[in-house]
């Protein structure tokens, strides 16, 4: 019980300072930052950096309010709507950006946000069910 309750404070703390961080990015002024390389691999490179700042979300919503599922749609559940819920607040973040006078709203980042969202989704159930299968082995 006291690991379970250890789990959610630390994973909501984690997740504060997450969307925190998050928040900084995205609405910070960066204009004294020294120019980057503006590709990365031929893949401009501020759509690598929204890849990597949306990447982790569905995995701190486990992390902070998922339980290891004992059935597998239990967990597809819970990954469908951390997905919404992460794609909301990365669309919410872009929208917030257009009413910026030193941003601006990209629909490509949208979409390297959502990707990102999206392979975090299933990587997360993959953990969630390895978890769930190697607790049920341990115990027999």
């Amino acid at each position: 019980m006291l690991d379970k309750i250890n789990r959610k404070l630390t994973g909501t703390i984690l997740l504060v300072i997450y969307f925190a961080a998050v928040a900084y990015l995205c609405f910070g002024h960066f204009e004294n930052v020294p120019e980057v390389s503006k590709f990365i691999f031929g893949i401009p490179a501020d759509k690598i950096a929204h890849f990597l700042m949306f990447f982790p979300m569905p995995f701190l919503f486990w992390f902070a309010y998922g339980e290891i599922s004992k059935k597998p749609w239990h967990s597809m559940v819970f990954c469908f709507i951390a997905f919404i819920v992460s794609c909301a607040i990365a669309g919410s973040t872009e929208i917030g950006q257009s009413f910026t006078s030193y941003r601006s709203c990209d629909p490509l980042d949208f979409k390297a946000d959502c990707i990102a969202i999206l392979i975090c989704s299933i990587i997360t159930l993959i953990i969630d069910q390895t978890t769930h299968l190697y607790t049920k082995c341990s115990k027999n």
